[in-house]
């Protein structure tokens, strides 16, 4: 990661645009900006900015939808914003592959640490020294690659369930926390509602299980969290 990071900012309020297109020059960030859903997607593609800022509420294509056709063919980190603060926001940002969900209004001190949290969790801020492929029975995965396999045959997985099994795997057959794989995952400050994690982790199952009904991989244990046994 370059120490000149980009951002896109969506919002449908010319000023508030600007506004933060001021503040987020003087923290260093180059800065692209979109009115409304379609042109977000557009200049997404156009200019593959490190971080999108994107607020729920626009013209022609919800942030929401923004997101999810984001999400199906890449994993740029992206902060939602919404000036209606209701829960049912963030647990659909979320939940559509958000990385994180900001309520305005908001200090933009506050919303750049975010911003920096977010980019240092999803930009690969692993120990040098970690080895990048990961293998427990017959799964393996990739982290420098972003690749998974399962018995020799490719799965796809976006980018929350690919950190999810690739934190399982790093501590195969001991139980890791509720806490610590939301930690790990969504970050320390993460504030929004724990059944996330469970949609993901039902997700994931759906995917790596022979029969996800009844896991034999990724195991619930009760009161504690979740275990990939080895």
């Amino acid at each position: 990661m370059t120490d000149l990071l980009s951002v896109l900012v969506v919002d449908d309020e010319p000023a508030f645009r600007e506004g933060l297109r001021q503040a987020l020059k003087q923290e260093g960030f180059v800065v692209h900006l979109a009115a409304d859903g379609e042109e977000a997607l557009d200049v997404w593609r156009a200019y593959h900015p490190d971080i999108v800022l994107l607020d729920v509420m626009l013209p022609r294509m919800s942030g929401i939808d923004v997101c999810r056709a984001i999400r199906a063919v890449d994993d740029t980190p992206v902060i939602m914003v919404s000036a209606r603060n209701e829960e049912i926001d963030a647990v659909v940002a979320l939940e559509v592959g958000a990385d994180d969900y900001v309520a305005k209004p908001y200090r933009v001190r506050e919303l750049v640490a975010r911003m920096r949290t977010v980019l240092r969790r999803t930009g690969g801020g692993r120990d040098p020294d970690q080895s990048t492929v990961l293998r427990v029975g017959d799964i393996s995965l990739d982290r420098e690659r972003h690749e998974v396999e399962i018995a020799g045959e490719p799965v796809q997985l976006p980018l929350k369930e690919f950190q999810l099994l690739s934190l399982l795997m790093e501590n195969a057959g001991i139980v890791v926390t509720r806490q610590t794989l939301i930690d790990r995952v969504w970050g320390y400050d993460y504030v929004g509602d724990t059944k996330t994690l469970d949609v993901h982790i039902k997700r994931l199952r759906a995917k790596v299980e022979p029969s996800p009904d009844t896991p034999e991989r990724i195991v619930t244990i009760r009161g504690l969290g979740y275990k990939l046994n080895s």
